[in-house]
């Protein structure tokens, strides 16, 4: 009976062990994480671009001898020259190349670098990477995408009564991440490409994670966020 009972005993708490893991793996999942979504490029991930690392960090990041300190890069950076975007309606001065952080997201994304090129164990000549025809392959020519690398203050509001105020309007990030645009969406008072996109996929809602928004673009939220229109 002892047996009986400490084997028993063994399967619940097997079970508990097995409850307990799935049901923060689903919390997560409500919530968003990188595991599992479009930035999980580790060999497990699932993802048609992933690596042959089992890591899920490590393609973008490094805890010690990162590329850069800032955020502990360990990607290849692009050495491409960039098209910016112009027209004659802007009434923003936008830089001669993105800023910083949007060069981070191109490293990939303008189709130059392999996604498995990082660090020192990366393959800096793997075919591993956005093709010319692939919808994640931004290119190098960014005039016919949203503007970025502009700063958006009050200045710029003055010249743009289209635009929104940054710093009182007010903007909602996921479940209750609130704030306005110049705390949660702006990057040292800059739009970048993370002024729309959460790289981390830390949103929820599946229009939102499908994209990597920061805001659904649902009903244009994520536009009139903005953009009084």
């Amino acid at each position: 009976m002892k047996s009986e009972s400490r084997q028993l005993t063994w399967a619940w708490l097997v079970a508990a062990i097995l409850f307990f893991a799935l049901g923060t793996q689903s919390a997560l999942a409500a919530i968003g994480s990188i595991i599992g979504s479009k930035h999980d490029f580790s060999a497990n991930g699932g993802s048609p671009f992933a690596g042959t690392s089992i890591q899920v960090c490590v393609y973008c990041h490094a805890p010690h001898a990162a590329t850069t300190s800032t955020p502990l890069w360990n990607h290849t950076s692009s050495a491409a020259t960039y098209t910016m975007y112009t027209s004659p309606t802007l009434n923003a001065t936008v830089g001669s190349a993105p800023g910083n952080v949007s060069k981070l997201c191109l490293s990939c994304h303008d189709g130059t670098v392999a996604i498995d090129s990082f660090g020192a164990v990366g393959n800096a000549t793997s075919l591993n990477k956005f093709g010319p025809t692939s919808p994640q392959n931004i290119g190098t020519n960014l005039s016919n995408d949203h503007p970025i690398g502009f700063a958006y203050d009050a200045t710029l509001v003055a010249n743009d009564p289209g635009l929104r105020d940054p710093a009182t309007t007010s903007v909602t990030i996921g479940s209750g991440n609130a704030g306005t645009i110049a705390t949660k969406m702006l990057i040292a008072g800059q739009v970048e490409c993370a002024s729309c996109h959460d790289v981390h996929n830390s949103t929820s809602g599946t229009a939102v994670q499908a994209k990597l928004l920061r805001i659904t673009s649902d009903g244009s939220a994520l536009c009139v966020a903005c953009h009084k229109k």
